[in-house]
């Protein structure tokens, strides 16, 4: 099929979000002939025949910009998750840089792909769709029981019993399967959020784990995992979405959350006290998902 239908497909294992990404970066050179660079940030355009398409901002230090290197990096971390297939954790910083910069690639990649072929307002339901695939095929890829749970709280009307449905975007289980249903969730299990960027969502990540653990009336525990919290600003700049008070706030008065992870972390999640509750997603995915699944 065509580089613009394969982006808007689904992904269903990690050799198809390894072709597309590898067909994504050999095609990108034929077409990007605007660059500048903000920060640590690369932003592109392509200007062909009149036509100039702006693709999202890139961190020069995750995005592994030539198929080359990306085809070389996939393999390293796919020995990576054999390891962890067979429970090896022994790893070194490398590793955890393999894993950020790949999955990171892949991401962003499909972005990139999506932001030249498709409307902006499609392409940004593609562009979550593809990040809710990638990290349950990763999960999956490396024996972790998952599903998505719908939780159906009911509540009393004039009109009788309703149900509000409180969606999870998936929840993982150190059991072969998911125990967790439509009326509770188990307490050995773990709810994850996934958010390509918090702007405008974070909220409902904080209240969500608010309401389950009121209308359960056990502990729910809650991690959260996002792409990045930049955009676009004009030709030659960018704007950060992180709304770092309003983190810290509902992490200090409402609730704590297990852990949030980031493909590409704010800047701000490099000082304290941030850098106690937001992370790298490696660190996930190489260590604190396994601590948090011991049942």
């Amino acid at each position: 099929m065509s580089l613009a239908e394969d982006v808007q497909i689904t992904k269903t294992d990690l050799d198809e979000f390894r072709d597309i990404t590898h067909r994504i970066l050999e095609y990108l050179p034929n077409v990007i002939n605007e660059e500048s660079d903000y920060r640590n940030y690369k932003l592109c355009s392509s200007n062909i025949a009149g036509t100039r398409k702006q693709i999202r901002p890139f961190n020069n230090d995750l995005f592994l910009r030539e198929a080359d290197k990306f085809g070389e990096h996939y393999d390293v971390f796919s020995n990576i998750l054999e390891n962890l297939k067979s429970n090896n954790r022994d790893f070194e910083d490398e590793d955890y840089q393999v894993i950020d910069k790949t999955i990171y690639t892949i991401q962003q990649a499909l972005g990139i792909g999506l932001d030249l072929f498709v409307e902006s307002n499609s392409a940004r339901k593609h562009v979550g769709n593809r990040f809710e695939e990638l990290i349950r095929v990763l999960l999956s890829e490396v024996n972790i029981s998952l599903k998505k749970i719908v939780i159906n709280i009911p509540y009393e009307t004039d009109e009788g019993e309703k149900f509000y449905k409180c969606e999870t975007d998936v929840v993982v289980s150190p059991f072969n399967e998911v125990r967790s249903n439509s009326q509770n969730i188990d307490q050995n299990e773990l709810i994850i959020s996934l958010k390509t960027t918090t702007k405008d969502r974070m909220p409902k990540i904080f209240i969500d784990k608010i309401l389950l653990e009121n209308f359960l009336q056990h502990p729910v525990r809650v991690v959260g995992i996002s792409q990045n919290d930049i955009q676009r600003k004009g030709d030659d700049k960018i704007s950060y979405t992180f709304v770092s008070n309003l983190f810290m706030v509902y992490t200090r008065f409402l609730i704590q959350l297990e852990g949030y992870y980031y493909l590409d972390r704010p800047s701000r999640a490099f000082e304290s006290p941030f850098n106690q509750h937001i992370f790298p997603f490696s660190r996930f995915l190489l260590n604190d998902i396994w601590q948090l699944l011991r049942p």
